[in-house]
């Protein structure tokens, strides 16, 4: 059976701890891996599809793929007929003859879900508008890195609960065993439905939920604190009026007073100082936001060559040169 990763929840939380298990690894046997590397002097092709602009993920599964052996074939906004000229469906019928895995960037989540229902090869959410998981693997490996678990710990995001991080954070964080906080503005709270299964992974794990509209209840003996911009994609118009609102919920100095003694923070880029996040914070000795940065690439390598190996394509798990 061809395994997908299209929200945090895809992996258990056994599964989660052997993708971070395999990330570390990687990241110290940087070309030990190849994954996609075919007989001879051929590569396997991996789509790296975006419909939206993008930096760490480029750079990321591109740099990621070619690692791994493979080619990364980049197709970047409006150069494909995705959703338009040509259903989605279609699409991963003649994509899953021609590459061994495709990565997607896009809006509608509904669009990786028709994706991975008629491809043979693993799909991959690079970000859509719901979920973000690519992003919450390479931030647990570095909350592992710094804190030497995630399991116990107290991780609080603060800003907009409604976003597709927020949704992430909630999944991931209690799968890999974390108490998560979230705070937000009223009317920038995550769905219920996201509640609800975070808080049914966290039975299974002992980790829990908190969604609360105090920024000093999340913040209050948080080992991590995690933000992410104000102002998504599509939302610039908006830029003023939701600086007034997220204010309260700012990462700066007297945020990082009210954690624990020594808590990490977080933010998945592009960060915005001044606004969800103080100058002073995000440059200062306990951010490890360049680490995260970095840790998008061992991350997702891991992501790719599990898949690839949980869907029998390739011929041994961690197969090495």
């Amino acid at each position: 059976m061809t395994r997908h990763f299209l929200t945090d929840l895809d992996l258990s939380p056994a599964e989660q701890a052997e993708v971070l298990d395999l990330a570390a690894a990687m990241k110290a046997d940087r070309y030990g891996y190849r994954t996609y590397a075919a007989s001879g002097h051929a590569s396997k092709t991996v789509a790296v599809i975006f419909d939206k602009t993008s930096t760490r993920t480029r750079v990321s599964f591109a740099a990621g793929v070619a690692d791994l052996g493979g080619n990364p074939l980049i197709i970047n906004p409006g150069e494909s007929q995705i959703g338009h000229k040509e259903s989605v469906a279609d699409t991963a019928r003649v994509l899953e003859r021609m590459v061994h895995t495709i990565v997607w960037r896009t809006y509608a989540q509904a669009g990786l879900e028709e994706m991975a229902r008629f491809s043979s090869v693993p799909v991959i959410n690079a970000l859509s508008d719901d979920y973000h998981p690519c992003q919450l693997l390479a931030d647990l490996l570095t909350v592992r890195e710094h804190c030497g678990r995630t399991a116990g710990l107290t991780l609080a995001y603060l800003g907009d609960a409604a976003n597709n991080m927020a949704n992430s954070y909630l999944l991931a964080g209690v799968n890999a065993g974390m108490h998560v906080r979230v705070a937000g503005p009223e009317g920038y709270l995550p769905d219920e439905a996201i509640v609800a299964a975070a808080r049914e992974r966290a039975q299974a794990t002992g980790g829990s939920v908190l969604v609360t509209t105090s920024a000093a209840e999340a913040l209050d003996g948080a080992d991590v604190l995690a933000t992410d911009t104000w102002v998504s994609m599509g939302q610039e118009d908006e830029k003023a009026d939701r600086a007034e609102v997220f204010r309260p919920y700012a990462i700066d100095e007297a945020a990082l007073a009210a954690a624990a003694p020594g808590a990490i923070v977080l933010h998945c880029l592009p960060a915005y100082r001044g606004y969800e996040i103080s100058a002073g914070v995000i440059d200062g000795p306990q951010s490890v936001v360049w680490d995260e940065a970095e840790n998008r690439l061992h991350a997702q390598k891991a992501i790719m060559h599990w898949l690839m190996d949980a869907s029998g394509l390739i011929d041994a798990p961690g197969s090495s040169s």
